[in-house]
């Protein structure tokens, strides 16, 4: 049933969405990626988004969202904050309303392009502490669109209980393994692919894709 259903990928060429878009693909009949433009310092990734939508054979809708950056000023919009994480506290790479906000726009482009599923890569297992990405943030804001709209949306989280590692090897269960490893960007400096090594988001992704190699590894040695 799934497969005559149309789906929405909230897309920023990043790992996780990237490996959402894979499984929408495999999940629904037709998918369509959103992608948002608010004034992240690390813009290559919409070039990156961009080429990927055309790489999978995926129309792409890019809205500008800058207004974000002006009400909620972060340091994933401005070069003078730094990337910080302290204890107890939001790491400044939180910014304000995000999700919430990217998840209504692509709710409104659902409804007008007859799509009933927003798919998100948000993760409460290695979420940062944002409280955007936790499943009860998810679970509230899809009744409220469906209410705001009266039209019944469905939000899909397929990452939302994996960690790191677990994502990598959803990745490989779709046959892109190699594809997210290389094509994607996650980097918050705006490097693709393995990216600058240092940042929160690099050293995040590096120790998942190691734990899920090592993990593979030890499986195949059993096989044999």
């Amino acid at each position: 049933m799934r497969q005559q259903e149309k789906a929405v990928v909230v897309f920023s060429g990043g790992q996780d969405s990237t490996t959402c878009l894979l499984w929408a693909k495999r999940e629904f009949g037709t998918v369509e990626a959103v992608t948002f433009n608010y004034g992240q310092r690390h813009a290559a990734e919409l070039t990156c988004a961009a080429s990927i939508a055309e790489e999978l054979g995926v129309r792409q809708h890019v809205l500008d969202l800058s207004l974000l950056s002006q009400l909620a000023p972060n340091a994933l919009t401005r070069q003078d904050i730094a990337i910080e994480h302290e204890e107890g506290s939001l790491p400044t790479t939180f910014v304000d309303g995000r999700n919430m906000l990217f998840l209504t726009f692509a709710a409104v482009l659902a409804k007008n392009i007859g799509a009933r599923h927003i798919v998100t890569g948000v993760c409460e297992t290695d979420f940062s502490g944002y409280p955007d990405c936790r499943d009860v943030f998810i679970k509230s804001l899809n009744v409220t669109l469906n209410l705001s709209m009266d039209y019944s949306f469905v939000i899909e989280t397929p990452l939302m209980w994996l960690d790191k590692a677990q994502t990598w090897a959803l990745a490989d269960e779709l046959g892109g393994l190699a594809y997210v490893q290389e094509r994607t960007l996650t980097c918050y400096n705006g490097i693709p692919a393995a990216g600058c090594g240092e940042c929160p988001a690099c050293l995040l992704r590096k120790k998942g894709l190691d734990t899920y190699l090592a993990a593979k590894g030890q499986e195949e040695e059993v096989i044999r």
